[in-house]
């Protein structure tokens, strides 16, 4: 590479942040509000939020009255939490061509053995994108963790204000991102059209299954019963939603050695596999296409698969 790709290079990357600057300094900032979050993407200013609250629940896998799916009730409830906005339909085609894919890679790459086929099937479109959904699920639970005590006070200032619970709850789904807002604005929706707030509550409960959830929802439904200053609930209530992240990422720093070291254990082996079989193509030649080499990588991943089971248990902490 001589000086001239290097100009050209940077120059490039010039143009492309200059585009970027320009497009942040010049975009609409009441178009910005509209895209806050997906239920106000998909409200149009006629819209029947009724009809909103629907295609919300549709897209998500719920029923039109937002129960939760009943066959394969765990994948449902997991479809949901991860908060995917396809339809369940379209999710389960995902699964399958996921499946078929991988099956024909390993197919083509093992010189059409129909066994190690069969067996790519489910793995591929089953145990893998489960896999993924559930690292998308646990992102948006750890993202919905941080916008809860903001809202939480958000809920707070506007009942200092006179305004209702209902009223106050609704503001976080107008002035807050994904996935809180959509979260607060289904649940909304629903005291708008009938539902008491407790179920509403219960139902968003659900639909997120973040920890912290449960604390906000037992609050608000014992001071529905019995009475009482929520604003004083709600404002210690944010305190210790703050104090349990604090302890979360306080135990996330320490067991830091712990998960790196699990994460380089994994790779060394696949990284010395891949680097000897480039500087020596043939190193692995006169075992590679015997069946005692196939059980043999099978039981190594099994065996590194247990050792990070043990080595996640050791650095997991649940309080």
């Amino acid at each position: 590479m001589n000086e001239m790709h290097l100009f050209y290079a940077f120059a490039g990357f010039a143009a492309a942040f200059l585009a970027e600057a320009v497009y942040l300094l010049t975009v609409n900032a009441s178009a910005d509000r509209r895209q806050v979050n997906r239920r106000l993407r998909v409200s149009a200013p006629d819209a029947n939020r009724q009809e909103v609250m629907v295609l919300l629940r549709r897209e998500r896998g719920l029923t039109a009255s937002g129960g939760m799916p009943r066959h394969l009730a765990w994948l449902g409830r997991l479809i949901v939490q991860c908060g995917i906005t396809i339809g369940l339909s379209k999710l389960m085609l995902v699964f399958a061509a996921t499946g078929v894919i991988i099956a024909g890679l390993v197919f083509n790459f093992t010189n059409h053995d129909l066994v190690k086929t069969a067996l790519a099937l489910p793995l591929g479109g089953f145990v893998l994108p489960v896999m993924v959904l559930r690292m998308r699920r646990n992102q948006r639970q750890e993202k919905f963790a941080v916008q809860f005590p903001e809202a939480i006070e958000l809920i707070v200032r506007s009942l200092k204000a006179g305004h209702p619970v209902p009223v106050a709850m609704s503001m976080v789904a107008r002035e807050m991102s994904d996935p809180i807002g959509t979260e607060f604005g289904m649940m909304t929706d629903e005291v708008t059209y009938g539902a008491d707030l407790v179920t509403a509550l219960a139902n968003m409960q659900a639909r997120v299954g973040q920890e912290d959830l449960p604390l906000f929802v037992t609050a608000v439904s014992i001071q529905s019963s019995t009475g009482g200053n929520l604003r004083e609930i709600l404002q210690n209530l944010t305190d210790v939603i703050r104090q349990r992240i604090k302890m979360r990422r306080k135990i996330r720093s320490i067991s830091a050695e712990g998960r790196i070291s699990a994460v380089f254990l994994t790779a060394m082996p696949v990284l010395l596999f891949v680097a000897l079989n480039f500087m020596s193509p043939d190193y692995y030649g006169s075992v590679w296409g015997k069946p005692m080499t196939t059980w043999g990588l099978v039981g190594a991943a099994a065996w590194l698969g247990v050792g990070n089971l043990m080595m996640k248990k050791m650095i997991s902490f649940r309080f």
